[in-house]
């Protein structure tokens, strides 16, 4: 089966088909799929010549949504032979006249801007005057721009730049370290009720705070060689200093024993950047309490196509943000920040932002001697103490280098 061409004039019929000269072009990139497959014909005459081909602007469209087929009757078998055909409009073609390009289109427009100009033409009326309504409040909104700039502008020549810098910065650096705190109640009447302790969205809720009965008694059954060997090992001393001065026996000891195990889990995760989910199974952390921890003090990051928990620089603060309210329900209201910030493997400064967020007064414990050895380092104490201390935002401010 061949390809035959079937060929329309665009002005009129041809009274004499015998005199056309016909001509096939086509395509010499075979390689490409698209442009193999495109031919120009030609038709000479004495007074004019005729161009069709079947791809561009000029080209039919019916060629690629149908499938055209001509039968021919071969009379020396009297059968009719069915051939695929293409149809090709034929366009005179004169002599130094070229046909008017076409306006380019406009590369600047955007989605937006061409679905608007439809609409201005094809669009129902309901369309049009949502068009209309968005344009006059896209109007607006310049104009409030344009204002906004202006009263900036003036508030800029009024205060400074670097005096409006300044309040940005503190701003945002109370802002986000507020994000990070527990829940608190500055208008309670006992220090205990300002952070809770048995909340949902606080320290532990009740039914956490059961699922660490058999976790706080293993905390509560250890010796004191292997409370030496947690001392000598590091990074938990908070967590010794509370076994150590645990009470006998009663509802404290098993709110102590317990606390000290999550708060092991707090110090040990803030010591980690990239946490899996076999975090705590080791220590017999239950699965509730694994679940609470990745999900209030990690954030989650994909990497090579793994989600992945990750403990942020802010997680970190916010971890010393909760272990200072554990300690501080735990410890009479009263936690040792010098203790915590070692634990927590954070700088002091961090440490006392923190307690100052809280609203905690600081207490610089004097220097003393003891019978071990000589002078003992510097402790510094938070206590909560209402009302809420509220403290001066600072940030300090670094000196510019001249340039020599």
């Amino acid at each position: 089966m061949f390809l035959l061409l079937t060929v329309r004039f665009s002005n009129g019929s041809v009274k004499n088909a015998e005199k056309l000269d016909f001509t096939m072009y086509k395509n010499t990139d075979e390689s490409n799929p698209r442009k193999k497959s495109r031919r120009i014909l030609v038709a000479e005459t004495d007074r004019l010549s005729y161009v069709g081909n079947n791809f561009g602007t000029g080209s039919l469209k019916c060629n690629n949504l149908c499938k055209y087929y001509v039968g021919v009757l071969n009379r020396q078998t009297m059968q009719m032979e069915v051939h695929s055909a293409q149809l090709f409009s034929m366009q005179p073609a004169i002599p130094g006249e070229t046909t008017e390009a076409s306006k380019p289109q406009d590369t600047t427009q955007t989605y937006r801007d061409k679905v608007d100009s439809l609409i201005e033409v094809f669009g129902t009326n309901k369309q049009k005057r949502a068009l209309t309504s968005r344009r006059l409040n896209q109007v607006g909104s310049d104009t409030l721009h344009q204002a906004m700039s202006i009263a900036a502008s003036n508030v800029i020549d009024q205060k400074g730049l670097e005096a409006l810098q300044q309040e940005v910065a503190e701003t945002e650096s109370q802002g986000d370290l507020a994000l990070h705190l527990p829940p608190c109640n500055a208008a309670a009447d006992t220090p205990e009720n300002v952070y809770l302790f048995d909340d949902l969205s606080t320290v532990l809720s009740p039914v956490e705070f059961g699922a660490l009965e058999q976790a706080g008694s293993k905390m509560a059954a250890l010796t004191s060689e292997e409370l030496q060997k947690m001392r000598d090992a590091g990074g938990c001393l908070c967590v010794v200093k509370l076994l150590e001065n645990m009470p006998a026996e009663g509802e404290a000891r098993e709110k102590t024993a317990r606390s000290a195990f999550y708060l092991s889990l707090l110090l040990k995760l803030a010591r980690q950047k990239s946490i899996t989910r076999k975090f705590g199974q080791e220590e017999g952390c239950p699965r509730m309490i694994q679940s609470k921890l990745l999900r209030t003090f990690t954030v989650e990051t994909f990497n090579n196509g793994r989600v992945q928990n990750m403990v942020s620089s802010s997680m970190r603060a916010k971890l010393a943000a909760y272990s200072l309210a554990l300690l501080l329900h735990v410890g009479h209201m009263t936690a040792d920040l010098t203790l915590l910030h070692r634990d927590l493997a954070i700088t002091e400064a961090r440490m006392i932002e923190v307690a100052k967020s809280m609203g905690l007064t600081l207490i610089r414990a004097p220097r003393g001697k003891t019978e071990e050895a000589g002078l003992r380092d510097e402790q510094r104490q938070a206590s909560l103490v209402l009302p809420l201390v509220k403290y001066d935002q600072f940030i300090e401010r670094r000196k510019r280098k001249k340039m020599h």
